[in-house]
């Protein structure tokens, strides 16, 4: 007689079995070979676990791990940065040949040239004032005056502190860099943001001068002291060899003279003033016994008081003993 089983009832292939006295042990050894199994997976499951949880903690309690995976992360962002920027000069780079070729300088970053002639009121909202020219500025105006400086002892060699200090101050001066700006042709090129159509020209005008200074600046960091020393000089040796105005104050000038020949000091008198009440324009005449009037106009008394005195030093050929 044989007994029936379902097959894999304690996990072993056990499908019949005799009907005589050794079934038990047969039955018994089915049960031994079931629990052994279940033990041997239940150990295995564990040991799994316990390696995987081993293996992460190792993982986190490495730093030199963590640091690897950081680097590579901060490395990713690094060339994406690089990718950004590379794309950002191509298309500055295209934007700004015209320019570059006025100023006689090829940029190997023209986001430098860029940054240099963009006013604070064009950036976006939220951007760093910083991205506009007035950082470069403040390093151009330093630029200038160590190379102009250098030109002035070069050129003027029995020239005296005082003379020299004085020439340096009319070459360097806001007007001096408005007019090399303009003969570069870069009032266009400033960016403006919307600031109105009679603001936008005045305002070109006024920031002429900081925007030089900005290039300057911009070759300085994109090429070196050589190639901004070499775009001074293109641009100011003229200006330094025939200064475009009295190197000494017209005024003192022009007492000093008349003092020199007994005659009392010049007196001023406003002749009109006209334009708005913000952009005032005053006309001054100057006097002197035995001379004609001599008139100047200006935004200021002061600066119109200065023109009056010019007009008379030229006209009465007065000379200027410091003028070199």
């Amino acid at each position: 007689m044989t007994i029936a089983l379902p097959s894999g009832t304690w996990g072993a292939p056990l499908s019949v079995v005799p009907a005589n006295g050794t079934w038990v042990e047969t039955m018994q050894d089915g049960i031994r070979n079931n629990a052994e199994l279940r033990l041997a997976r239940s150990t295995a499951d564990a040991g799994g676990t316990s390696s995987g949880r081993s293996a992460s903690a190792q993982a986190g309690a490495d730093p030199a791990a963590a640091g690897s995976r950081d680097a590579e992360r901060e490395g990713g962002k690094t060339a994406r940065v690089k990718k950004a920027r590379t794309r950002t000069a191509k298309a500055d780079g295209s934007s700004t040949s015209v320019v570059e070729a006025r100023i006689g300088h090829k940029f190997s970053d023209p986001a430098l040239l860029m940054q240099a002639i963009t006013h604070v009121s064009a950036l976006k909202s939220g951007r760093n004032r910083a991205d506009s020219y007035q950082r470069l500025e403040f390093l151009g105006d330093h630029v200038l005056g160590l190379i102009v400086s250098d030109m002035l002892f070069q050129a003027f060699p029995s020239a005296d502190e005082g003379e020299l200090s004085k020439r340096l101050a009319e070459l360097v001066r806001k007007e001096s860099c408005a007019d090399v700006a303009r003969a570069l042709g870069l009032v266009d090129d400033v960016k403006l943001g919307a600031v109105g159509l009679g603001t936008d020209a005045r305002l070109r005008r006024s920031v002429l001068g900081d925007v030089c200074e900005a290039v300057i600046g911009a070759i300085y960091l994109d090429a070196g002291h050589a190639a901004a020393a070499e775009f001074v000089r293109r641009n100011w040796t003229e200006r330094m060899r025939k200064p475009r105005r009295p190197l000494r104050d017209p005024k003192t000038v022009l007492q000093e003279w008349a003092q020199g020949k007994g005659l009392p000091a010049p007196v001023y008198r406003e002749v009109e003033r006209s334009g708005p009440h913000h952009d005032p324009k005053f006309r001054v005449a100057v006097d002197l016994p035995g001379l004609a009037p001599a008139e100047g106009v200006g935004g200021s008394k002061r600066a119109a008081e200065k023109v009056a005195a010019a007009v008379m030093i030229e006209r009465e050929g007065v000379g200027d003993d410091n003028d070199g």
